[in-house]
């Protein structure tokens, strides 16, 4: 396209997509959709509750695993409204100035909840391989810097390629990959050199999730090294069953995420279809799995919500 169809970014409109071939059909699909956010924002909601109404829950792992379940929520809230708006009313249009903020959201949560697990891998390698000073290490003010940098991070790591994407010219009323805004599907409608976006993107995704990866899996080799160790198989068992969930929520974000990225940028030639369902299966699949993996895996979660789940009914039959 000539730059004869494109226009400043304030008169600028992109269309959201649904699911390709299957239009006719969004109603319907919407249904499911709806009923796994509905079934995340509870979840994550209960964890958060069951954390803070429970004192012997107030301690560093559960505190990383309240801000898990925030990031989780502010995904859910971003990108809620769009693909809801796609599928049952039929609202594909949406503002440049929305599209970018949406973008800015989906990506900050992303960045966040990559952090957030490595700041939980930590807390398991400190609480494994040096459980005497664990408590010493990781006290409730660290824990609380700690929440501050991993979001400062997360922030302001996408500030840079801002003022770029915002004095662009693109081309309008073209559709998006997804019922939701992400920065490699709008720099694409840029009337403009791009190439700094682009690498700066790939960049921060090498050193923000590709860093928090590696040093995860750094983790768990000195968490097995120091756990093959110790004599009694019944306390191995015991210190890597402490593990299991988080090995799971690792599995569930990074897994969509890095499928994402690289089907965008290496799967040109793939169907439509198979974009978009990835796409909604990583802004969808982590907040649905996470309470549902610490509410089975985590003694101390079921517990809790097995005693709020029976009080309830306790009090019905009454």
């Amino acid at each position: 396209m000539g730059s004869s169809n494109c226009t400043h970014i304030a008169m600028s409109t992109f269309l959201l997509s649904g699911f390709p071939g299957l239009e006719g059909s969004h109603h319907w699909i919407a249904i499911p959709i709806f009923s796994v956010y509905l079934v995340a924002m509870l979840g994550n909601v209960m964890i958060l509750y069951v954390i803070k109404t429970d004192p012997s829950l107030h301690q560093p792992m559960f505190y990383f695993l309240s801000m898990l379940a925030l990031t989780d929520l502010g995904l859910c809230i971003s990108t809620m409204p769009t693909v809801l708006g796609v599928l049952w009313f039929q609202v594909k249009k949406i503002n440049v100035f929305a599209c970018i903020f949406q973008l800015y959201l989906i990506h900050s949560f992303s960045f966040m909840e990559s952090a957030v697990l490595f700041a939980m891998a930590l807390d398991r390698f400190l609480a494994i391989c040096f459980p005497l000073r664990y408590a010493s290490i990781l006290t409730n003010s660290r824990v609380a810097k700690i929440g501050l940098v991993l979001s400062l991070r997360s922030t302001m790591i996408l500030l840079p390629p801002a003022p770029f994407v915002l004095s662009f010219h693109y081309r309008t009323n073209i559709a998006l990959s997804h019922s939701y805004c992400l920065h490699q599907n709008v720099i694409r409608l840029a009337c403009a050199d791009t190439k700094f976006n682009s690498v700066y993107a790939l960049t921060v995704i090498l050193f923000t999730l590709g860093s928090d990866f590696l040093f995860i899996l750094l983790s768990y080799g000195m968490i097995l090294k120091t756990v093959l160790s110790i004599a009694s198989e019944t306390e191995r068992r015991k210190a890597l069953s402490t593990c299991v969930s988080h090995v799971c929520a690792v599995l569930v974000f990074y897994i969509p995420v890095f499928g994402l990225s690289i089907a965008h940028r290496f799967g040109k030639h793939t169907l439509p279809l198979l974009h978009v369902v990835m796409g909604n299966v990583y802004i969808l699949f982590p907040p649905l799995m996470n309470p549902i993996i610490y509410s089975i895996k985590t003694k101390q979660i079921y517990n809790r919500i097995f005693r709020i789940i029976w009080r309830k009914v306790g009090k019905r039959r009454r």
